[in-house]
């Protein structure tokens, strides 16, 4: 089977017979103290002995359904306001001190927020002390009279103890009280008033069976840790008035057996309660203390105040000790006042009560993941490391949760109203210590010498007590004798009546001791006869009991695997629960999400519609627009036809005329004027212009020497052999156009060549006025556009050019009227394409006849 959770480097795998196999959970204890004043707001309630309820003070914050969220936590057992020092006494210390008194090791700790009553839990108050003082008066009752004297036991720095001799203790002794030592207090000294109060324990107790055939030694130790560092409140520093020395920080170590102890320690031997607890009273006025917000003598660091029993096996003779350091058990009981868990928001700290409430809730905190980590690896099998190194109260008591002893825990409560936050955390860290499991401690060697050697080795001077009065009883069973008195020389009666009393008497007790030795038979034949019986029983017994052990260690483990079992289902339950929730936000966020985008939707399709609607009317009424001026352009068309028709036919009548007949007046054309004014009434609409603004005309500029203009002539213009070639003064010639051309410029000319359908070059200056924009630019808005075309003189076909000439027969050639020729401008880019329907030409001037 693998190990449920991990361990830190251990001692050798212990002798079979070993109990590591079973565990035991952390024992805790809760304690609520009682209000400072009556009308105080109370927040904890004692339901039962084992249940504690917390609910939220007045104003405090609601739940989601508008109700107070009230919690319970369950404890081993709740002590409440009312408790004495003596109940939670003989509930919660006394099983330690008896484990220590027979080998074992305990952890007792107090937990709990600044100003809950730990301090006085631990130590306690005038007339009614605390654990400390009781565990001490527990431990001298017991072995008080079993003690070793003084220096027979000597501490090293290795973590263990040493044996001397009863002569090298005398010597020790004698030594040391040559030089008294205020390490060393004497029994003989008078109690200490500031504390004697303290000590004075009215219950009497003690353990039971207790090793008689050992001899005892106590030694103390008494640290603390501050600003996670571990300083020795027992050692002794020289006094300089000039230069203070401070306290050197001690250093934790590792023993032969991997246990950590504080390297350096001062360990002093005690006798008695009184000498003990004046080891802690002078250590404890060296304990950092101070006044915070919250507390007045509020405890600044952690104290630990270690109780060592030594015990060693008489030898054979039970007259001195084993001098074998084999045979020496060494039991410790760690007393442990932690410092409160506080907020600095309430305890106004600053400076270094700040930098302490630091290091302290640190420390605090690292205790409570080791005991989480303890917990995980226990109840699902990982294999987490555990961080006892994070903090030097965890690194020190790392031994005590991988098996070393019991670990019980008494976690102190204030049910003021102001600490409900506070108490809810210490609340949830006493939940998580419950669940952890330590491995029950074996027990001691047995050193194979015969017990009851003490008082075997007393009685060895002669009968005392009820072997004298069996001696008495026998002899006055037997016949006095005759008075041995002789007062003549010639008595002959005494000696022979001396003799036969005697011979009664030999025979007598010849006959008790035929008797005795048949009695003695007969006794030992019952005696074996009996401890066949016995022997017989106890095999049965045995066999019986271990069916049942084995039938209930069947039941432990199928225990044991549905309770892990159970507690994994929770867990995957917990996880379950918790990834619905999550998964349930999702989904609301989600749904949110799809809505928003819906309405997005929506609004982008009412404004597609609006858009499409648009469109629509405007293509409706561009489309209108554009057969509007393609029947005025048809009609012009035909007009200009019927007029070249009709000057075709007048110049037919002409030759006619002058073949026929010399002179002849000139007919006139009624219906000219009529058509002119028609095509003149048809030309009058503008040109439609799709999605084009209308643009205010401008009245031409003179072309002044002081115009500047941008000659955009492309690449891909070829050169022509007209006499009339475009000049520009004060023209800057490019072949793509550009902003900083025209950024200089007034004026815009593009040369444009493009093939006639008579297969000659055609080329067109299109002019424009230059315009900045409010953005920065430039913009182009085109004026006019004069076209330059060579042809043949031969050709029959009329070219267009800036002057149309003159009709050989002295007519005019009709073209489109003035309102035809409108000059329409379009601002755009320069070198872009002009629309359709923007191309003007120049109306010839009429000749008279």
């Amino acid at each position: 089977m693998k190990p449920a959770r991990t361990k830190t480097p251990r001692k050798p795998p212990v002798k079979k017979g070993s109990q590591t196999s079973l565990k035991d959970p952390v024992g805790v204890y809760c304690r609520v103290r009682p209000l400072s004043l009556p009308e105080q707001e109370c927040c904890i309630e004692v339901i039962s002995n084992t249940t504690v309820q917390l609910h939220p003070p007045e104003g405090y914050r609601l739940n989601r359904n508008g109700d107070y969220k009230e919690t319970q936590y369950s404890f081993k057992q709740v002590f409440g306001t009312h408790t004495t020092q003596k109940e939670l006494f003989d509930v919660v210390a006394n099983p330690l001190v008896d484990d220590l008194i027979h080998g074992k090791n305990g952890l007792l700790f107090t937990y709990g927020v600044t100003g809950s009553g730990k301090t006085h839990t631990m130590t306690g108050s005038p007339g009614e002390g605390g654990l400390l003082p009781r565990c001490l008066d527990m431990l001298f009752n017991s072995i008080g009279s079993f003690q070793a004297k003084r220096y027979v036991f000597k501490s090293n720095d290795r973590n263990s103890m040493d044996i001397q001799c009863e002569v090298d203790a005398l010597l020790e002794r004698q030594k040391r009280e040559a030089t008294p030592n205020p390490k060393t207090p004497s029994g003989k000294r008078q109690v200490d008033p500031e504390f004697a109060d303290m000590i004075n324990v009215q219950e009497f107790c003690k353990a039971e069976e207790v090793d008689e055939d050992s001899v005892y030694g106590v030694f103390v130790s008494y640290i603390e840790i501050y600003n996670n560092y571990i300083y020795d409140l027992l050692e002794e520093v020289p006094f300089d008035p000039i230069k203070p020395k401070p306290p050197q920080s001690k250093l934790l170590r590792e023993d032969k057996n991997h246990n950590m102890y504080v390297a350096g320690c001062t360990e002093v031997e005690v006798k008695s309660t009184e000498e003990a607890f004046e080891v802690f009273w002078r250590g404890q006025k060296k304990r950092r203390i101070a006044n915070t917000h919250l507390n007045r003598e509020s405890s600044r660091s952690h104290s630990v105040f270690n109780i060592k029993l030594v015990q060693a096996p008489l030898d054979a003779d039970g007259d001195n000790v084993l001098q074998e350091k084999e045979q020496i058990t060494i039991s410790q009981l760690s007393l442990v006042d932690l410092a409160g868990s506080e907020r600095t928001n309430r305890t106004k700290a600053e400076g270094n009560r700040l930098r302490e409430a630091g290091n302290i809730n640190q420390s605090l905190m690292t205790l409570r993941t080791c005991m989480e980590v303890l917990r995980e690896n226990q109840t699902y099998g990982t294999n987490k490391m555990v961080p006892y190194r994070d903090s030097k109260l965890t690194h020190l008591f790392k031994n005590y949760f991988d098996g070393e002893g019991k670990v019980r825990l008494i976690v102190c409560v204030n049910p003021k109203a102001e600490d409900y936050e506070e108490s809810l955390q210490v609340m949830r860290f006493a939940e998580v210590t419950q669940e952890v499991e330590v491995a029950r401690p074996t027990d001691k060697a047995i050193c194979g010498l015969t017990p009851g050697r003490r008082y075997r080795n007393q009685a060895r001077g002669g009968p005392v007590g009820d072997e004298l009065l069996v001696s008495e009883v026998v002899l006055q069973s037997f016949p006095p004798l005759p008075s041995c008195e002789i007062l003549d020389i010639s008595d002959e009666q005494t000696l022979p009546r001396l003799v036969e009393a005697l011979e009664k008497r030999h025979h007598l007790r010849q006959m008790m001791i035929d008797e005795f030795h048949k009695q003695s038979i007969t006794f030992k034949a019952l005696l074996q006869e009996f401890d066949n019986a016995v022997l017989s029983k106890e095999n049965y017994i045995q066999g019986k009991l271990s069916e049942k052990q084995k039938v209930i260690s069947g039941q432990k483990s199928e225990i044991e695997r549905l309770e892990k079992k159970n507690k994994t289902l929770e867990y995957k339950v917990e996880i379950l629960e918790k990834t619905t929730t999550i998964y349930e936000e999702d989904k609301r966020n989600l749904q949110q999400e799809l809505e928003t985008q819906n309405q997005k939707l929506q609004q982008q399709f009412s404004d597609k519609r609006r858009l499409e609607a648009r469109l629509q009317g405007m293509v409706t009424e561009t489309t209108m627009k554009w057969e509007k001026e393609c029947e005025r352009r048809v009609a012009a068309k035909q007009l200009e036809m019927q007029n070249k028709l009709w000057v075709k036919d007048e110049k037919l009548k002409q030759l006619k005329a002058i073949v026929t007949e010399p002179k002849t007046e000139r007919p006139e054309r009624p219906s000219r004027e009529r058509d002119r004014e028609k095509a003149t009434q048809r030309s009058v609409s503008p040109s439609p212009v799709p999605n084009v603004p209308p643009v205010r005309l401008r009245h031409r500029r003179s072309r002044s020497a002081g115009d500047r203009w941008v000659a955009h002539k492309p690449a891909s213009n070829l050169q022509t052999e007209t006499v009339m070639q475009p000049q520009v003064p004060h023209a800057i010639t490019v072949s793509v156009a550009n902003e900083k051309a025209l950024a200089k410029c007034e004026k815009y000319m593009l040369t444009h060549q493009e093939l006639a359908s008579d297969g000659e070059i055609e080329t067109k200056l299109i002019k424009g006025d230059v315009y900045k924009t409010r953005g920065g630019g430039q913009s182009v808005q085109f004026t006019e556009i004069e076209t330059l075309k060579q042809e043949s003189p031969t050709g029959r076909k009329r070219r267009s050019s800036t002057i149309a000439p003159a009709q050989p027969d002295g007519t005019e050639s009709e073209w489109t009227d003035v309102e035809t020729r409108c000059s329409v401008a379009v601002e755009m880019r320069a070198g872009s394409q002009l629309g359709p329907g923007y191309q003007h030409h120049a109306q010839p001037k009429r000749k008279k006849p």
